[in-house]
């Protein structure tokens, strides 16, 4: 059965079911392991209690997840949601039993969340994707209790994150630039101004709105040298995308690059760049 979706939603439905979602899938303990630091800090923030109801959103194979479902234990459920067929099936393998954890394969734009239950709807990186927000956070909005939190992290812009822009930079030197998009299209900087993300909460019918700073080093290599941090650096991000299908050698040539350049970042076993993040809470009216 097809996945009921807005079809403004579509590129990304296509691309985390098809090279993104497999590529993440191959390597989803070591991304996972990278922004640990993040979402260890986004979980405290959320400080989900025991019998709570959360919706961890695009959860993917399922690692807050499981946290989440720590916390809310005894007596709470977590429901994770993503579109991506692959990462769900993940996630399900790796559910600890006993816990209380389940999963939706949906685009949250339109799912048709239990009205007015869940306490808590959280996201690591989820929700900078969706081609018309408000609507996607109003249809979210309407899973959720009175008064209950919001807690996501969304990446601030693109030139405040090298551990992101310093690899895409060498792969351009080999392969074509990704199609250009504006600030407001969905992509993983299109939640960077601060003042937008504000609006889109307001509008979807969240009050409180605060967004926090969060600045600190990822290691690409997790610790691993350089070879893991290549591997990291080619495999996640708009790299990753820019070097999807293409040509042997130019991916090659591009890992080289990109081998070269991270050479320069490297600190012993580590590969330290910089990331800012956006730790974003609201409260449902």
């Amino acid at each position: 059965m097809a996945l009921a979706a807005d079809d403004r939603n579509a590129p990304e439905i296509a691309y985390w079911n098809g090279p993104g979602g497999q590529r993440w899938l191959e390597r989803h303990a070591l991304h996972d392991a990278l922004l640990a630091p993040i979402a260890s800090i986004l979980l405290q923030r959320a400080a989900a209690l025991p019998g709570e109801f959360v919706l961890d959103i695009g959860c993917g194979c399922g690692t807050t997840t499981f946290e989440l479902g720590r916390s809310v234990a005894p007596g709470g459920r977590v429901l994770g949601i993503d579109v991506s067929a692959p990462l769900l099936g993940r996630a399900r393998d790796l559910a600890p039993k006993g816990l209380a954890v389940e999963f939706a394969l949906a685009d949250a734009t339109v799912y048709g969340f239990e009205a007015a239950r869940a306490d808590l709807l959280f996201s690591r990186f989820g929700v900078m994707f969706f081609g018309d927000p408000v609507r996607s956070f109003s249809n979210m909005r309407r899973g959720l209790r009175a008064g209950a939190r919001v807690q996501f992290a969304c990446w601030r812009a693109a030139r405040q994150n090298p551990w992101l822009m310093v690899p895409l930079q060498q792969a351009y030197k080999h392969v074509p630039r990704l199609p250009e998009v504006g600030p407001e299209d969905p992509g993983p900087f299109s939640f960077a101004d601060e003042g937008r993300v504000r609006v889109i909460l307001e509008r979807a019918g969240f009050a409180a709105v605060d967004l926090e700073q969060l600045d600190l080093q990822l290691d690409l290599a997790n610790g691993g040298g350089l070879e893991a941090a290549v591997g990291t650096a080619a495999s996640i991000g708009p790299a990753g995308r820019a070097l999807d299908g293409q040509p042997a050698e130019l991916r090659a040539a591009a890992t080289e690059s990109i081998r070269t350049e991270l050479a320069r970042y490297r600190r012993g076993d580590s590969v330290p760049l910089g990331a800012a993040i956006w730790l974003v809470r609201a409260r449902n009216l």
